[in-house]
């Protein structure tokens, strides 16, 4: 039998890749925080198998386990005409543990399904009550994922491109960001421009991210920005629609961003940490009155999907649960996200491509820019992403880099965002291994626009 290769190029799988001008490693299996190729070599998963995701690590028997016992049962009913038991504890012990201060839970099985969700019962809620609201406000500079409904969630036209014929036109206002709007007053002016524009009778919902993940990892808005949205949701009506599919379940040190913000949001999405990388596993979280604008109206939500609140699916969402609260890993990450943040600073802060670094929990980021005034967005022909990424593999180390200067708003962007269950010595050494990758970028990139 021929051994499989170690790398993958298009021109080598029947796959239909994402980039058809990357070549890509083939891992084999998982172990905790590494990953291992078919020929041996060891990765450290610095980024949740490349996605934030896989938040226990990988190979965990007590998931896999609860997986399996599960299958051995019952994998599969369709929610429209049955309910289960996995789904009706896991929903109970959401609300009971994770989030007391919403109502009620609905699965689906991914990101993009959970915002597309979130969209539909804003849009509902409003209807319900015989209002005539469709219009959503959302930051420009953020990432809601790859369907049409969410992708139009986005003011990004890097992300967008060619498909703007297929999306509806929502109203963006620029990020809240210390580069440029350090008090979060111009956003607010920006977002009080968007409901004259748009009718403020005619606005569902200010969608957006609490805490923002590979668009600006780890930055939220100053408190003044949050505060104003409030009095604004108070005057006009609309609902406020976080986005938590990478926040969820412990990512930034609560069990949801928003437990640390001064605004309660009326819907919330979540994924990713849900499943852990054991099962394709998501949803939303309703606050009682959503709940109740539907049940005291038409008494339905016609909205999901085959596989939403599969039994197999809850199954291991109940075992990340478990973890999640057993070993007190939340915990663990609030505890430990401030001092891990002052170490990859430490570490990466004096290079002249690194402007900042930032970050809540295990969601850290490095901002990159041009080395050369340590402030300018670097040239697109760099391909930063490809670069950093790249060379991290070099090194033994997974992580995620975007190009986010190509939209204009804030300079390229890497991501770190470990498993909430690495230890200190594998932290330390995942932080080695990215000042090892972007100290061997800075030299690079200075070779390349001296």
């Amino acid at each position: 039998m021929t051994p499989a290769p170690a790398e993958i190029s298009a021109d080598r799988t029947s796959v239909f890749p994402r980039d058809l001008d990357w070549v890509y490693p083939d891992i084999e299996r998982g172990e905790g925080v590494r990953l291992y190729r078919v020929d041996g070599r060891e990765l450290l998963d610095g980024c949740g198998g490349g996605a934030m995701v896989a938040v226990l690590g990988h190979a965990r028997r007590d998931v896999v386990e609860a997986a399996a016992r599960q299958a051995e049962r019952l994998s599969y009913v369709y929610y429209h005409q049955f309910t289960n038991e996995p789904q009706e504890e896991l929903g109970r012990r959401i609300l009971e543990v994770a989030a007391p201060e919403l109502a009620r839970v609905r699965f689906v099985t991914g990101g993009s399904e959970a915002n597309e969700m979130a969209l539909r019962l804003a849009r509902g809620y409003h209807a319900e009550r015989g209002e005539s609201r469709w219009r959503i406000i959302s930051p420009a500079h953020a990432y809601h994922g790859a369907t049409f409904g969410t992708l139009a969630l986005s003011g990004r036209p890097s992300l967008q491109a060619p498909y703007e014929p297929y999306l509806a036109h929502h109203l963006h206002i620029p990020p809240s960001t210390a580069r440029l709007d350090e008090t979060g007053e111009e956003a607010l002016a920006a977002l009080d421009r968007a409901l004259e524009e748009a009718g403020p009778d005619t606005v569902a919902a200010f969608v957006c991210e609490p805490v923002s993940a590979a668009a600006i990892p780890g930055y939220s808005p100053p408190i003044h920005f949050w505060e104003g949205v409030a009095e604004r949701r108070e005057e006009y009506g609309f609902l406020v629609v976080f986005d938590e599919v990478v926040t969820g379940f412990g990512r930034t040190g609560s069990w949801f961003a928003y437990q640390q913000l001064s605004l309660q949001p009326d819907i919330i999405s979540f994924g990713k940490a849900a499943g852990a990388g054991y099962a394709p596993l998501a949803g939303i979280l309703a606050a009682e009155h959503v709940y109740e604008a539907v049940a005291s109206g038409s008494r339905e939500f016609e909205h999901g999907h085959t596989w939403d609140g599969a039994p197999q699916l809850c199954a291991v969402g109940l075992a990340v649960l478990e973890a999640l609260q057993s070993e007190g890993l939340v915990e663990r990450v609030r505890s430990r996200g401030p001092s891990l943040r002052d170490e990859l600073d430490a570490a990466v802060g004096d290079l002249d491509i690194v402007r900042e670094v930032r970050g809540r929990g295990f969601l850290l980021g490095v901002e990159l820019v041009d080395p050369r005034d340590g402030e300018s967005f670097l040239p697109g022909e760099v391909e930063i992403s490809t670069l950093v990424d790249g060379t991290a593999l070099e090194h033994g180390l997974l992580i995620t880099t975007s190009h986010c200067a190509a939209d204009g708003f804030v300079p390229d962007q890497t991501l770190f965002a470990p498993a909430y269950v690495a230890s200190d010595t594998e932290l330390a050494e995942m932080i080695d291994r990215l000042a090892a990758t972007l100290g061997d970028v800075d030299s690079r990139i200075k070779s390349v626009l001296r």
